[in-house]
């Protein structure tokens, strides 16, 4: 059995090391063997021992504070930026790095403390109330210059301490009342009070009027307390129907704080026993005169029919506009309405057929009838323009016509324009203008055309010598 076996048996620490604390250990270690045959008992013994050093290294680890939590009590009157403590905080490695101190900002939300980052003095940077919150839990924090990643925390409690600076007031909200019948001395009211503050001693509170009142008075119980007494017979709420009484509450802390709080007191009329029956408020609101309710409902019937006429107006000039087109009279550059019934295909000085825009009718120069005549030139075709004319530059100079001419009523309006080409052959289908019968056409052009129209030139070429042989 070798040192290397015994060494495995006892691997275990008992306790951790520190290297600050001890850097080097020495062992002594004995070695036997417990088993040995008898016959090798004459070259005994058989053990031995040895002395092991254990060198403990150094390693970088987080600073350490003085104290596993911090407690730390203050005045909630303190002014801003006073220190209100200290946390310390020591690098434990031989190097011993300095610390910088901070503050987890989630653990004061509000921004109330601030901490030196070279001292770890925390000191407030707002105004403290310890009625808004007594308690406040810090989390500060320690971590090596040198090596940042070396961090730890610890807890910080601050306790807000209590001061005087809340005065006391009513409870609660007191509807008293008074009866007609009243006698003097008698009880209507007990009133108590509260503060914020909370001393040592517990509270005292001591009321009082804020000047002689000959109707009313406070007795104060002496037990946080008082009673709202009568100091006379009778009330009449035709009248006086309410009182206001302005009662002081002090207490007895230092310094003494205080405040005045009203008790509204109405008249009302009673029973024998002393039970309300009705009181002023109620008889002022049912005179002959119309309620609150009645006012506003009216109101919004008022402004529900006005709403509704002007709606019925807004719809009346709606539907009272002037159409894009009056009448079948109105005189528009493209627009032509004709009353008269021709006398036939022949008949065709009737009206005027330079209005359905042939290109053979554009020759004669025609002034338009909704402008000025000096305003409007109209170009004339000219022998060498060819026989089918462009129907697009027809539009766009009549467009150019009305989009540079102001002076043509009206300006919004929609002009739209009839054309009738004349790019086939065969020219126009339409029997206006036909001042020639078919006998007079020739038709020996259709021949050209092929075998298919052969007999469609006889035909109309066999009326034409028809005519001639007669």
């Amino acid at each position: 059995m070798d040192f290397t076996e015994v060494l495995s048996c006892t691997k275990d620490i008992i306790m951790p090391l520190d290297y600050e604390a001890r850097g080097l250990y020495t062992l002594k270690i004995e070695a036997e063997n417990l088993y040995v045959d008898r016959q090798f008992y004459y070259l005994g013994p058989f053990k031995d021992t040895t002395a092991v050093k254990i060198s403990v290294e150094d390693v970088d680890e987080p600073p350490v504070f003085s104290r596993s939590s911090y407690l730390f009590e203050i005045h909630e009157d303190i002014e801003v930026g006073t220190i209100i403590g200290t946390v310390m905080a020591r690098d434990p490695d031989s190097a011993s790095s300095p610390i910088r101190y901070s503050l987890d900002r989630h653990t004061d939300l509000d921004r109330i403390f601030n901490i030196h980052s070279g001292n770890g003095s925390i000191y407030t940077s707002k105004m403290l109330d310890r009625e808004t919150s007594q308690w406040h839990n810090l989390s500060v924090m320690a971590a090596e210059i040198n090596n940042p990643k070396e961090m730890t925390r610890v807890s910080v409690y601050v306790r807000i301490l209590d001061v005087n600076d809340n005065a006391p007031q009513f409870a609660v909200f007191y509807d008293t009342f008074v009866c007609e019948n009243a006698r003097a001395g008698q009880l209507i009211q007990t009133i108590s009070a509260i503060d914020k503050d909370d001393p040592l001693g517990g509270q005292k509170f001591f009321f009082s009027l804020a000047a002689v009142n000959p109707n009313f008075t406070v007795q104060d119980s002496e037990d946080n307390t008082a009673r709202i007494l009568t100091r006379r017979n009778g009330f009449s709420r035709h009248e006086i129907s309410t009182y206001l009484l302005p009662v002081v509450i002090s207490d007895n802390d230092y310094p003494i704080q205080s405040s005045t709080g009203t008790l509204t007191i109405r008249v009302c009329a009673c029973d024998s026993r002393g039970n309300m029956q009705s009181c002023n408020a109620e008889a002022l609101l049912l005179p002959a005169g119309l309620s609150t309710g009645a006012l506003v409902a009216i109101l919004l019937c008022i402004i529900i029919l006005l709403v509704i006429v002007v709606l019925f107006a807004a719809l009346k000039r709606q539907r009272k506009k002037e159409p894009l087109i009056l009448s079948k009279e109105d005189i528009r550059d493209n627009i032509v309405s004709y009353n008269d019934e021709g006398g036939g295909e022949e008949d065709t000085q009737a009206f005027d057929i330079g209005t359905l825009r042939n290109p053979a009718a554009i020759e004669d120069k025609k002034l338009r009838r909704d402008i000025i005549p000096e305003t409007l030139f109209i170009p004339r075709r000219t022998p060498s323009a060819p026989d089918n004319t462009d129907v697009r530059d027809f539009i766009n100079q009549r467009l150019k016509e009305h989009d540079n001419d102001p002076s043509a009523p009206p300006y919004d309006s929609l002009a739209t324009y009839a054309y009738e080409g004349n790019d086939s052959i065969a020219e126009s289908l339409s029997s206006l203008e036909s001042g020639t019968t078919e006998g007079d056409q020739n038709y020996d052009y259709l021949k050209e055309w092929g075998p298919r129209f052969n007999k469609l030139a006889e035909m109309y070429g066999g009326g034409e010598s028809d005519k001639d042989t007669s």
